[in-house]
């Protein structure tokens, strides 16, 4: 126990100790969206298969909104004689923000190896690749230019400036690592870390003229679950982001009590909590857990230097998550746990 709350201890004061922006997508309730975190974290569940989904809207104070709406299915094969295993999984995002309606979608397959430890299966290593394609359009009708505005209005006059193309596409691949494993008999906890972008995608611009390089991104993630008693429990994430000199850093912690005894047999569960997006938002969260489904709501207290014009209002975030055993029921299975019931 004093070596797993050492490792705690220094994990927090890393995070602890950087400035955090980011450049890639994130979602405030990221622990329900774990294939977007790190592939390695597919699979890391109860269960054979898990499909979880994420709808945020966001900035509509300020501008016109920015949706993304996401959606993940794992499923585990069944397992080696050794029983390690293997995760299929599938991640689509699409992103659409701003007044042109620039549209972002993702199409990620991905798989997942899992390497039992030990003879009690209690503690896997977990290896991991995502890829596919991503595609970006722009609707260029909406597109408005300096030279089309005429004494501060703006004219039908058409723009010279030169669009060569609405959208681009390319090939994105990651990579993640992870270990989870119990410790003090109920407690589970898992450590990971991912690059994404490993490919180096090479986006063009609009006008043709140029090209950018999508940098690497570097991810830690943290999750714990411990039990206080036999009907609440405390479930902690951190999740730290790293790319092209930004950084980003998320971090919090759910209270959940079971009330099932005012209800019936069937397994039900309340989380209270808040989580923080390093100098930009504070977020409270609540959420739902009964028999194989889960609901969250979160909204974003806006507190960075856009204050000013956001009047402290960010957006609100969604998620459904299913899982649970859809062909078989393995004891092998149910030792690989996340530590999100």
């Amino acid at each position: 126990m004093n070596k797993i709350y050492t490792i705690l201890f220094y994990f927090v004061l890393i995070l602890l100790s950087v400035n955090t922006d980011a450049q890639d997508l994130t979602y405030s309730q990221f622990y329900e969206q774990p294939l977007l975190r790190n592939p390695a974290l597919a699979g890391v569940f109860t269960g054979d298969t898990r499909i979880s989904m994420a709808f945020r809207d966001q900035w509509e104070s300020v501008t016109v909104p920015f949706r993304t709406t996401s959606l993940s299915v794992e499923y585990k094969l069944q397992p080696s004689k050794n029983n390690d295993e293997f995760t299929l999984g599938t991640q689509v995002t699409v992103d659409a923000a701003g007044d042109i309606r620039l549209r972002r979608t993702q199409l990620l397959p991905a798989i997942s190896f899992h390497k039992s430890l030990n003879a009690e299966n209690d503690s896997y290593l977990s290896v991991a690749f995502i890829g596919g394609l991503v595609s970006s359009q722009f609707d260029q009708t909406l597109a408005v230019f300096g030279d089309q505005y005429q004494n501060g209005t703006v004219t039908s006059n058409t723009s010279s400036q030169p669009l060569k193309a609405t959208g681009y596409s390319y090939f994105d691949l990651s990579t993640g690592i992870a270990y989870s494993s119990n410790f003090a008999e109920t407690g589970h906890i898992y450590f990971g870390a991912a690059i994404s972008h490993l490919n180096h995608p090479i986006i063009r611009t609009s006008t043709g003229i140029s090209t950018y390089i999508l940098p690497e991104k570097y991810t830690l993630n943290f999750g714990i679950n411990y039990p206080l008693n036999d009907r609440s429990k405390i479930i902690g994430y951190a999740d730290y982001f790293a790319q092209n000199g930004n950084r980003q850093l998320l971090i919090g912690a759910l209270y959940g009590i079971d009330i099932q005894k005012y209800f019936d047999a069937n397994s039900y569960s309340v989380y209270f909590g808040s989580f923080l997006r390093w100098n930009d938002s504070f977020i409270p969260v609540i959420k739902m857990d009964f028999q194989h489904y889960s609901v969250g709501l979160s909204y974003d207290v806006n507190i960075s230097k856009l204050v000013v014009v956001s009047n402290y209002r960010g957006g609100f975030e969604f998620t459904a998550t299913m899982k649970g055993f859809l062909s078989y029921t393995s004891d092998v299975v149910k030792k690989l746990k996340c530590v999100n019931f």
